[in-house]
C-alpha cells in the first residue's frame, strides 16, 4: 500500500511496480471487510496511523484500488503475484479489483497466480520479474 500510495503521487518518477501479494484496499486486511480473515489488531493500528475511525476508514477513498489514475496516465505497468485460495489478501478484493481497473483506464499490468497457493506465492522462476524490470529501465 505504502509503494502504490507514494507511486500515485510521483507517478513520473515510477518506472514499474512488482507488488507480492499486494493489499490494495484496507477493508479488505486488515479490516476484514469481505472475505479475508482480517486483523483486529493490525486493524486498529492502520486505523490510527491513518487518523481515522472505523465509520471514515468504511468511506475512504485513497487505497491504492482507488488511486490508479496517474498511474494509468503516465504509463506505469504493474506486475502482481498473487494466489486465488489467500485467506489472508483475497485476490477478488485486491489484485482483481486493481487489474480490472487498471485495465479499465488503458493501464497495463501482468498478474502472476498461483491457484493453490496461499499468503506466499512467490514467483519461482523469476523471469516474468527480470523481464518486467528490463522493460522498465532498472537493468
Amino acid at each position: 500500500m505504502i509503494a502504490y500510495n507514494w507511486a500515485a503521487v510521483h507517478p513520473d518518477r515510477v518506472a514499474g511496480i512488482f507488488a507480492d501479494i499486494p493489499v490494495c484496499d484496507f477493508k479488505s486486511w486488515p479490516g476484514g471487510y469481505g472475505r479475508s480473515l482480517g486483523d483486529a489488531n493490525e486493524w486498529r493500528r492502520c486505523l490510527l496511523a491513518c487518523g481515522l475511525d472505523e465509520a471514515s476508514a468504511l468511506r475512504f477513498g485513497g487505497n491504492p484500488v482507488d488511486r490508479l489514475a496517474p498511474l494509468a496516465a503516465a504509463g506505469v505497468p504493474l506486475l502482481h503475484a498473487h494466489a486465488r485460495a489467500d485467506p489472508l489478501v483475497p485476490f477478488d478484493e485486491n489484485t482483481g479489483v486493481v487489474a480490472e481497473r487498471y485495465r479499465a483506464l488503458g493501464g497495463e499490468i501482468t498478474v502472476i497466480e498461483r491457484p493453490e497457493a496461499g499468503h506466499a506465492p512467490g514467483v519461482d522462476p523469476p523471469d516474468l520479474v527480470i523481464e518486467c524490470l528490463r522493460r522498465c529501465g532498472a537493468e
